[in-house]
């Protein structure tokens, strides 16, 4: 029973990045520790590569930085930081045809900015795996 303990544990400590050969990538920002692992344990079974981030400012600059750009960025609208749709105008900025899923459970989607800040789909929270796994394959196929 320890090694299962030191197993699972072993695990929640894992790098924010998954992989599956041939799978697309999508970044997922999220403040809370919990719903970076519910996508993860959501969307990996589903054939994504997920690179999951607890502050926004990492996941921005982590997208400019690199060269091979996510199929789709999966945000959250409230986070301490900065918001989900500042996070969106940076990503743009970047590259301005990025696709965006917004998710939040602290504003409805007619809250949401109208400008390069918009984005592409929203998932109220709290939302069904199925629910998201749909919005995924939407944006990102």
């Amino acid at each position: 029973m320890k090694g299962l303990k030191v197993s699972l544990m072993t695990q929640k400590r894992a790098p924010s990045t998954s992989s599956h050969r041939n799978a697309k990538l999508i970044y997922v920002v999220d403040d809370e520790p919990l719903l970076l692992e519910l996508a993860s344990v959501i969307l990996e079974p589903a054939g994504y590569t997920l690179r999951c981030f607890r502050d926004p400012m990492s996941a921005l600059r982590a997208f400019a930085e690199s060269e091979e750009k996510p199929e789709l960025v999966i945000t959250d609208y409230a986070m301490h930081d900065m918001s989900g749709s500042d996070l969106i105008g940076g990503v743009r900025q970047v590259s301005p045809d990025q696709k965006v899923l917004m998710v939040s459970g602290t504003i409805e989607e007619h809250g949401l900015p109208v400008d390069e800040r918009k984005p592409d789909d929203f998932l109220p929270k709290p939302y069904r795996a199925a629910d998201l796994v749909a919005a995924v394959k939407k944006l990102a196929e």
